[in-house]
């Protein structure tokens, strides 16, 4: 008798060799064999996905929208489900920011490197004529002013990192380009250019819905060959992200074992140095994320669903949650969250096709949770303070950001600066968190992947097109 494992089982256990395999690399100075010759198959798994993504997004988008039938049904859906993420949004930066007022990560810190920090977030206020934010101003006592002039320059040079310039240089073209900036950038000047560039997700979501609902307005007859197109051509795309998945698990493995060998080297003890100083912060986010994920998705589920198991609910969208921890990616793992939600789920595919193509585009529910945390860590960090009209200020740029952020390369990292920047802190602060944000960052996606399934399911039962296949035990693997 053959032994068959779960798609989702073979997924994490691809993650766990991937991990082991990276540590003995590391402690026989392997690292460059895995980053030359396992590391690129990671890379070609993601590409994979990605190739596919944009056109299924497209395509979707078009055959849910065309086969609501109703042009009022959509209005109404498009309503529910902007709704949804946006509270789902507000809700998660909350929970951030009362963990991180709870837990204070920042002042766990040892007390030298935080009055250190302070003065250097001092020099920096001074250098940008800005006011400080809490009143106290270590420069003018001048026990502090010698070692304020041994951090000078080091405050300088933090602003010239490459990988920070970069990206403050995209937070600061977003933040200035006007209120109504990111309504232009929605809609594509050309469609084709769109689809050549994964940062353009919101421009294809726009062409797919207006192509979608013109299809609704004309006659019957001269629409039904292009939906048969359309239905067919989504096929194909399914059927390839059947191919790809099958051999997920040998992927995943080259993709953990890249990724973490490429942060040790053949010095693993260099990753443990630099996680312990960010431990504290990272527990935080992680703590967060967690409470997202396993408690308060499901309880939504459970709220306004009341079909599915709590353990059924999560073994129906594993494949798309372990993917999604390995590519961190929403929009590399929509494909397989697409196919867990409406054959393990039971959603209809006229929800799938329209919901989760704009939750993985706008949905960041992971993202601005760890941007809520990061802002007040960095602020306890740097002996600041934050009133409540400043948390609440956060709030509101998060939420914000995180609508226009999917046309924006590292849109996490991007979003942080500009939230710092509304506080009045310093944007160059991201360099501190650097290390850990691609770890956390995997955790993030997974977060905002368990989000576009609850979201999609609870709009379904809204709209009475969620029907669950059968109990937890017989859920279906997408390959």
């Amino acid at each position: 008798m053959k032994l068959k494992i779960a798609l989702h089982w073979q997924i994490i256990i691809g993650l766990a060799l991937g991990i082991i395999w990276a540590v003995i690399s590391s402690l026989f100075g392997w690292s460059e064999f895995t980053v030359n010759w396992i590391a690129p198959f990671g890379t070609i798994f993601i590409n994979l996905l990605k190739l596919i993504a944009v056109p299924l997004v497209l395509f979707s988008i078009i055959n849910g929208v065309a086969n609501i039938g109703d042009p009022s049904s959509l209005g109404r859906m498009g309503g529910k489900t902007l709704l949804a993420y946006l509270l789902t949004t507000i809700f998660a930066v909350g929970l951030g920011l009362l963990l991180v007022n709870v837990i204070k990560p920042g002042k766990l810190i040892d007390e030298q490197s935080r009055i250190d920090n302070r003065i250097s977030y001092e020099l920096w206020a001074a250098s940008q004529n800005l006011e400080i934010k809490d009143g106290i101003n270590y420069l003018k006592d001048p026990a502090f002013m010698e070692r304020a002039q041994e951090i000078s320059d080091l405050s300088r040079a933090e602003l010239h990192n490459a990988t920070v310039s970069e990206k403050m240089e995209t937070a600061s073209e977003t933040k200035d380009a006007g209120p109504l900036q990111p309504l232009v950038d929605i809609v594509p000047v050309n469609i084709f250019t769109s689809l050549a560039d994964n940062g353009l997700m919101l421009q294809v979501i726009f062409f797919a819905l207006f192509f979608g609902i013109s299809l609704l307005f004309i006659p019957a007859e001269k629409a039904a060959p292009v939906n048969a197109f359309i239905e067919g051509v989504m096929e194909i795309f399914l059927k390839m992200v059947d191919i790809v998945m099958r051999a997920a698990p040998f992927f995943v493995f080259a993709l953990l074992a890249g990724v973490v060998s490429k942060m040790a080297g053949d010095d693993l003890g260099k990753v443990v140095e630099i996680f312990k100083g960010l431990s504290w912060y990272s527990l935080t986010v992680f703590l967060g994320l967690v409470l997202m994920i396993f408690i308060v998705y499901p309880l939504i589920f459970k709220i306004f669903v009341r079909a599915v198991s709590y353990t059924g609910f999560f073994k129906a969208i594993s494949p798309a949650q372990a993917l999604a921890f390995s590519t961190s990616s929403s929009a590399a793992t929509l494909p397989v969250t697409m196919e867990c939600v409406e054959d393990n789920l039971g959603v209809d595919n006229k929800i799938t096709s329209f919901v989760l193509p704009i939750g993985a585009t706008v949905n960041m529910d992971g993202t601005c949770l760890y941007q809520a945390v990061a802002v007040v860590f960095l602020a306890q960090l740097h002996m600041i303070d934050l009133t409540l009209a400043q948390q609440l200020t956060i709030v509101l740029t998060a939420t914000l950001a995180s609508i226009g952020s999917a046309a924006v390369p590292s849109a996490g990292l991007v979003m942080l600066i500009i939230v710092l920047q509304s506080v009045g802190l310093n944007p160059g602060w991201i360099a501190i968190i650097l290390p850990v944000d691609r770890i956390l960052d995997m955790c993030r996606t997974v977060v905002n992947v368990t989000g576009d399934a609850t979201v999609s399911s609870v709009i379904a039962k809204s709209e009475g097109m969620f029907k669950y296949p059968g109990k937890p035990e017989k859920v279906k693997n997408p390959a």
